[in-house]
């Protein structure tokens, strides 16, 4: 749940931090005061995105900071981990975001810079919005088989079938492309397999190059660099240092004889003599290397053009020129088996299939279970929310394979008795619709493990008693989740755990929207409830927000 919330420069609001509880809370407010703030600040964390104009005039930047307490739930640590974010710490979720009116805005996750993308990924996980365009929704094929299948709690099969499914789906792509791919003339592969040979006389690992591009340099230079080995012979042998470093070694040794201190200066002449000897040695090894070999030459200078080829055509880097080397194999290759290689593809698509028709059936025996059970459950809620005659089926039929299983769902709904079943979207008004969706969702809330659930005037169309039903419906949500809901109606605001008021001061300069909870200040509450019900000043009015507050307790 959400435990703090901070906002600063959004919309209309200076600024705030608002302390949260479970259960419960109700939002109201005068028509435009501002209620959409909040919920601005929720969509902002949960990853929707936004524009620039949602800064508060005259700022630079908006902020909004939440701390939720998401205790040891797996499914938080599985996520945080899968998109590299740093670990909650002590079960604390700590979420940041800003947006700037003049440059990227910035996202933080318990400290570590996020993306949007991980930031949405998150927001699946810990809220859902039910807005006035939220009953439209229900009208969709995608959400009524969705809010089924969470119903049925067959995301382990789904998540099964659909691997499959996918795996099929990339085999069907190759074989198509294989199939349809262009067959090459004979001077087509005579060339390829030309370059293949030429590619693979070349030792293309990173190493080999280098050490081709150093011989090939000695190789080119071996008159200039035998002269100079030449030199250096001379310049260490008998004719240069070797025939001084004796006479001086001697001296040293003879001063060392004397004075102690030169000792160890002695020994370094006699080091440095060896080490002339070494060097020497070394030099002449290199001198015998170098190759007056024309053939060796000869060879060298090929390999070096083709190299040089090579990388002029498919470089620049010897990365580069391999993964060529590899895709000229590939294309070779298949030229000559792409039929038995369809064939292949084609068994193992028809064995796919055939699991994939094994998952759907036992899918479709799962759903239809629990359409029943589902629409009789809903049925029930819809009767306590003024449809008395009201009836609910849920439709599943046998379909095609696709990427969610073989079945067509479709919710069908009549208000009255006596009326046919019609799917909801031949049928219901905007207030049905966002009944049978409250239906729904009260259902689902048993099954569905999101913590945080965000009702913005769902209460919209209806009043009195029904009104105070969904009030206690919503009420009851809050028993298993953290539950906000903006709405006009003081039979609701009145069963609220919580409630936070906004209000809009304004004067000739500025305009802003403050939000405070008045659930511990019984007499703010009253008066709030009474301005709902048409006159905070009115006796009456005040004596029935009393009662609406005391038959909630």
């Amino acid at each position: 749940m959400i435990s703090r919330l901070s906002i600063r420069d959004l919309a209309l609001m200076d600024r705030t931090s608002l302390d949260l509880g479970k259960g419960f809370t109700v939002v109201t407010g005068e028509t435009g005061a501002g209620k959409s703030v909040l919920l601005g600040a929720f969509s902002l964390l949960a990853g929707n995105r936004a524009g620039k104009t949602i800064v508060r005039k005259d700022a630079e930047e908006c902020l909004v900071e939440a701390e939720l307490d998401v205790g040891n739930d797996k499914r938080f640590i599985q996520v945080l981990e899968e998109l590299d974010l740093p670990a909650c710490d002590e079960g604390l979720l700590l979420i940041k975001r800003t947006v700037h009116v003049s440059k990227a805005g910035r996202i933080t996750v318990n400290g570590g810079a996020a993306t949007l993308a991980q930031l949405q990924k998150l927001g699946e996980l810990w809220i859902d919005f039910h807005g006035p365009g939220e009953p439209q929704k229900l009208m969709r094929a995608d959400t009524q088989l969705g809010m089924l299948d969470l119903y049925a709690g067959v995301e382990e099969s789904l998540n099964r079938y659909r691997e499959v499914w996918k795996r099929r789906q990339e085999i069907l792509k190759s074989i198509h492309e294989m199939s349809s791919a262009e067959k090459l003339s004979e001077d087509e592969i005579t060339f390829l397999k030309s370059q293949i040979e030429n590619l693979e006389s070349l030792d293309l690992t990173d190493e080999a190059v280098q050490k081709l591009e150093r011989e090939h340099a000695r190789s080119t230079r071996a008159q200039e660099l035998s002269q100079l080995f030449g030199q250096m012979d001379a310049a260490l042998g008998s004719e240069g240092i070797a025939q001084d470093l004796p006479k001086i070694l001697k001296v040293a040794q003879s001063i060392a004889r004397i004075d102690a201190d030169a000792d160890a200066l002695a020994q370094r002449l006699q080091g440095l003599a060896a080490e002339a000897d070494d060097i020497r040695a070394d030099f002449a090894r290199l001198a015998r290397g170098l190759s007056a070999d024309e053939s060796e030459i000869e060879n060298l200078d090929t390999k070096m053009n083709l190299w040089l080829e090579f990388r002029r055509k498919y470089g620049p880097t010897v990365e580069s020129v391999r993964l060529k080397r590899d895709s000229l194999k590939n294309r070779l290759m298949s030229q000559g088996d792409i039929e038995a290689r369809v064939e292949k593809l084609k068994g193992e698509a028809a064995r796919d299939e055939k699991e994939l028709k094994k998952l759907a059936d036992s899918l479709h025996a799962t759903r239809v279970k629990a359409a029943e059970k589902l629409a009789a459950t809903a049925k029930k809620m819809l009767g306590s929310l003024g449809f008395k005659k009201a009836d609910l089926k849920i439709d599943v039929a046998a379909a095609e394979l696709g990427p969610m299983g073989a079945d067509r769902v479709q919710f069908q709904f009549c208000a009255n008795a006596g009326q046919d079943l019609l799917p909801l979207d031949q049928i219901a008004s905007s207030g049905e619709a966002a009944r049978v969706m409250l239906a729904l969702k009260t259902v689902l809330a048993a099954v569905d493990n999101t913590p945080v659930l965000v009702f913005d005037e769902v209460d919209a169309n209806v009043g009195g008693e029904i009104g105070a039903q969904v009030g206690r419906e919503l009420a009851a949500l809050g028993k298993k989740h953290q539950v906000f809901c903006v709405t006009h109606l003081p039979q609701v605001a009145a069963l609220g755990h919580a409630h936070l008021v906004v209000t809009k001061t304004q004067d000739d300069r500025s305009t802003s929207v403050v939000i405070e909870p008045v659930h511990t200040k019984k007499k703010d509450r009253e008066l709030e409830i009474a301005r709902m019900l048409g006159d905070r000043t009115s006796k009456v009015a005040l004596t029935h927000a009393r009662e609406l507050l005391d038959s909630a307790e």
